[in-house]
This record gives structure tokens, sequence and C-alpha cells, in this order.
């Protein structure tokens, strides 16, 4: 499929679409015409207010569409005199792949290369070209799987794929604006809705071409065995840096923390867990494709590229990173780039990880110490607390909380992992244990000898009465203060939730509302009487806002505030929350109200949960 076929079908497609549109603002004045022509009064005035209603969302996300734009390219710009050794590497390389070099070089945080140009007069005027590399594979390719992938994105440019990214940018935005704004039932909206899969799976097909073509370039300028070894490499940097942000850096930024160092954090792991990642590359690459991908499958990719002639180049296994010297300081440049910091505090790795686990341990032991003061009858409790209700032979009752499905002698004996943490904290508070940062394994809890330490034996102590004292005894011995575990926040917050489920117009007490169900309890938003859009208003309201702040902002009902749950009637559903104090909330699904996806089963899970828990 040559370039000017390829511009002729997505201008044509573009145009399309717009006709498209343009027939059906024809179709609604039609209609509206006829409507009061024939009709009057209320009746022609709710007939047309459902016209308009129909055919305003197709009118408001096409003009979105005319207005859009490509954002302004993102990343860190490398110069010349930055760089010279990879604007070396990347010059030769345009010559060898028959194309123009780029203008600019950036420097992106993903595990990914990417190309684009600003052409203009649909891809007939050549514009700005910029390669974005990002600092990931830079950290852990070769110099090799470096060449191999530039080649690639030079490739697009040799193919003139990138002639035509704001046709199809601009396209993919028209669908995007149009069809976000038509709602199921919307007739006007189902001849969008099938144009758009048309668009869709034409738009991909030439995507997924465009992907061989530009390995085939991959493979005559960088050699078939680089280019296979940096397929087979991405998915692994890429396996690499999820796991690095979700268990090292996503539980910290959650806290309130952020360390110094973020990108160069990533090659530390990348060569601690060698092993790991060396398991995984044995693992066989994915090769089943979709229609509906932009991409073909990794295995594909890797048999077309070896079914291209040979092109024989010697191998250079040197790191990449050789082609920027100054790598660690770019990152930290990107960082201060495009990472936002806010109000969280900024410390280096081990001092981010131990304040991170220490705050993941003190969240964890008040919430335990918030029960264990409703038990106790005291407006704050810590593990002082805790042991006074082991001591009176009450820990089975704030153990069965925790321990829904157990009854109260078994759930007490299971309390002692929780104990365990309680402990930890005491430990923490007291100076005698201490966090060490690992990039290998998981932080570990040691002295200040570095020497791991472990609890288990005196929190089993510790959760029956007649061994408590000789639990407090060796908490005494070790310089362990069981006053020092206190609770920090006494009322619960939505701090790290996400939304799990969302109801319109739900009744609260007999007041019109908004449900919103979080995974640690239920925000109660004050809604206008007509149900009309609600999920509409519902999906602003969350797209804009932070769960925990809506939690700050409107009513909030942690779920351990609810001592228990009486389902009243189950469609629609009619409920009443029993409170600890002895208050009681009740709530009332409206027929006509909006329910985003499956909440309404959510809502029946969470409440199903609670009265387990609450052994009703």
């Amino acid at each position: 499929m040559n370039t000017a076929f390829r511009a002729a079908l997505s201008v044509a497609m573009l145009i399309g679409f717009y006709v498209l549109g343009l027939l059906q603002l024809v179709v609604a004045g039609f209609l509206l015409y006829e409507i009061w022509t024939h009709v009057h009064g209320a009746g022609a005035a709710k007939l047309s207010w459902l016209v308009i209603a129909a055919f305003g969302a197709v009118a408001v996300g096409l003009w979105k569409a005319l207005r859009a734009k490509p954002g302004e390219p993102e990343g860190l710009v490398v110069t010349p005199q930055q760089a010279p050794d990879l604007w070396r590497l990347v010059g030769d390389m345009a010559r060898a792949a028959g194309t123009r070099a780029p203008d600019e070089i950036r420097l992106v945080p993903e595990v990914n290369a990417a190309v684009s140009e600003d052409s203009k007069l649909l891809g007939l005027v050549a514009g700005t070209r910029r390669l974005y590399l990002g600092v990931p594979l830079l950290q852990t390719f070769t110099l090799d799987q470096l060449r191999s992938v530039i080649a690639h994105e030079l490739g697009h440019y040799s193919g003139s794929h990138t002639r035509l990214a704001a046709i199809t940018y601009r396209g993919r935005m028209a669908l995007h604006e149009t069809l976000s704004r038509v709602g199921r039932f919307n007739v006007a909206g189902w001849v969008f809705k099938g144009y758009g899969r048309l668009f869709l799976l034409v738009s991909n097909a030439v995507t997924r071409r465009q992907e061989l073509e530009a390995d085939e370039v991959s493979v005559r300028v960088a050699g078939v065995g680089a280019a296979t070894s940096a397929m087979r490499e991405i998915p692994v940097v890429s396996a690499a840096w999820n796991f690095y942000f979700g268990r090292y850096l996503s539980y910290g930024w959650e806290q309130g923390f952020a360390p110094d160092d973020v990108f160069g954090g990533f090659r530390h792991l990348y060569a601690a867990r060698a092993n790991e990642l060396a398991e995984m590359r044995e693992q066989e690459p994915d090769d089943e494709t979709s229609r509906w991908d932009t991409h073909p499958s990794t295995g594909e990719r890797i048999a077309a590229m070896r079914a291209l002639p040979p092109a024989h180049h010697p191998a250079d296994n040197r790191p990449a990173g050789i082609v920027l010297p100054q790598l660690h300081e770019a990152g930290l440049a990107l960082q201060r780039e495009v990472v936002d910091f806010g109000d969280r505090q900024v410390l280096p790795w081990p001092q981010f990880t131990a304040a991170a686990m220490t705050k993941l341990v003190q969240d964890r032991a008040d919430r335990v110490f918030r029960s264990a003061a409703r038990l106790a009858g005291v407006p704050a409790a810590g593990l002082a607390e805790v042991f006074g209700l082991v001591a009176a032979g009450r820990l089975g009752q704030l153990a069965a909380e925790f321990f829904p499905e157990s009854n109260r002698r078994e759930a007490a004996a299971e309390f002692t992992d929780i104990m365990d943490d309680l402990i930890a904290l005491a430990a923490l508070r007291s100076g005698v244990a201490y966090w060490m940062h690992s990039w290998s394994e998981p932080a570990r809890l040691v002295d200040r000898h570095g020497q791991p330490l472990d609890f288990t034996e005196i929190a089993k102590l510790a959760v029956a009465p007649e061994t408590l004292d000789l639990a407090r005894a060796r908490l005494d011995q070790a310089g362990i203060r069981v006053e020092n575990a206190q609770v920090v926040e006494a009322r619960a917050t939505a701090t790290g939730a996400d939304v799990i489920g969302a109801m319109a117009n739900v009744k609260v007490d007999g007041q019109e509302t908004d449900l919103i169900l979080l995974s640690r309890g239920f925000v109660f938003v004050p809604a206008p009487k007509s149900s009309d859009k609600g999920e509409e208003r519902i999906g602003r309201m969350l797209s804009a806002n932070d769960p925990a702040e809506l939690a700050k902002t409107y009513r909030f009902l942690p779920f351990e505030e609810v001592a228990g749950a009486k389902v009243l009637k189950s469609v629609p559903i009619n409920a009443e929350l029993t409170l600890h104090g002895g208050a009681t909330v009740t709530i009332k699904e409206r027929w006509s109200g909006d329910t985003v996806g499956d909440s309404r089963d959510t809502l029946e899970a969470v409440l199903t949960r609670i009265n387990e828990r609450s052994g009703r």
C-alpha cells in the first residue's frame, strides 16, 4: 500500500466522517421542520427536545474534533553538543536507511521509541522530525539493540509513515469526541459507531503493515540478530519497568513520599534482578494478533524478520548508554521536566523505602487501633489498649471484625499476623527496628546491626491472656516500648482508595445523592432531582477529582464504621446500614437512576461482605 493511496484513503475516510455528520444534522433540521409543521404545543416541544438531544451530541463532538490538534511534544531535548555520539549514530543510520535524519532527539520516560513529523498539506510537505528515545531503553539495551530500534523508527520516515500522522490523529479524535457524547440508546449515534469500527479496522490494518515495513529497514540496517534480540528484550524491559513502578515507586508515592532519583532507581533494579529477567527471556514471545491491534504480535514480527534476506553486521554488545555518557544526569533533567512531585517529601532511595514502609505499617495499625478504641470506649487507642483487650479476654471481639468467617476463639488465634505488625510498629517507633532497602528482594525489617528481625514468637504469646505478660517482658528486654505504637489517623480516610462503582440519583436518607463506591467506603455526593445524564455527570466528577479528595469534600462513610447491613429489597436495592454508634443510613436505588457498569452488583457484594463481617 503506497503513500499516495494511504493518504487518499485516510483523507477520504476523514471527509466521509464529517459528511456523515453533516447529513445527520440535515436530517435533524428536516425532522424539526416536520415536527413544528404537523405537531403543536407541548407535544412538539417534547419531540423537538428528543431530536436536539440525539443529534446535538453529534454536533458538539464534531465541533470539538474540528478544533482538535496534537499536543506539544514531550520529553527532554538532547542537543548534538550534549550527546555528539548519539547524534552521529542516528545520522549514520538515517543515511543507511535512505532518509533524512530527525531534527530533534528527545528523551522520554517510557519503554518505547517513536518518531513524529510536523508535515503539512496532507503530508505532501515535510516538516520538523523528532525522534523519541525512552530512558529505560538506554539504561538496559545493548548498542546493537538500540541501533535496531532506531533503525525501525527511521524506517517509518523512509516509508513516509509519519506524513499522515496529523490526519490519523484528527480522525481518531473526531471519532472519540463524537462517540463519547453519544449514549447507548441514541439512534443517531449508531451510524457513527458502525463507521468508527470501519475506520479503526482500516487504520489499524495500515498501521500493522507499516510496522512490518519498518522492521524490514531495521533488519537491513542493524542486522537480523540485533532486530530479533531487541524485539525479545522490549517485553522484558517493559515487565521490569512495570514491576519497578508497582513494587518500588507506587506505594510510597501514594503515601506522600517520592524518591530523589526516579529513573536511576530503575537502572539499579534491572541489574539486581538479572536472574529473574533471564528466566523471562526464555519464554516464547506472544504470537496472537487481532484485527483490532495496531501492531502485529512479537512472534509474528520476529518470524517475518527471520524470513528476510540476511544482512550481516558485526556484533556490538556494549551498553547502549555509551552514546550518552551523561545518562544519569540526563535522567535527572528529564525527571525535572516530566515528574510533578507535588507536596510529596522527596528522599534518597533508602530513606524513601523506610518512610513508605513505616507509613504502610502505621496505616494498617491505625485500622486496628480505631476498632480497638471503639471497643474499649476510649477516644484513641494504641498497642497498649490492644494488650488491654487481650488481658480482659476480649481480643476475640476485636479479631472477629477482621476474620468474619471465624468464631471469636479462632479469630483471636488468627490475629497473630496482625499482632506481629503492631509489634513491628512499636519496634520502629522505639528506634529498635529499621527498614533495609534492597533492589534484589523486598525491604526487610532489621536491627541496628542489619540483622533480620522476626516478632512472630512474641506475637503468638501476645494474643493469649495467659502468656501476655511473657510477651511484655520480652518486648521490654528488646527495648521495645508498647506505648510508642499509637494511632496517627484516628478517623479513617480514603487515601489510596480506588473507585469500584458509582450510581446516580440514589436516595440516601431520603436525599437525592450520587453514590460513589470506593474500595474503603461510601462517598455521598448531593445530586439534582432530575435523573437525566447522571452517568455523564458522575463521569465528569470522577475524571476531574481524586477519590481521596472527593471523600474530603463530601460525606464519607468508611466501611469500618458500618456495624451491619440489612437488604430490605433486592430490586431496586433498598438497604439499611447500621453504624457502630447505633445510627442508621438508608440507601434506596431509583428505577430511573443511572448505574456505571456493574456497580449495582458491586454494591450488593459490599452489602453482603458487611453482613458476613457482622455475622448477621
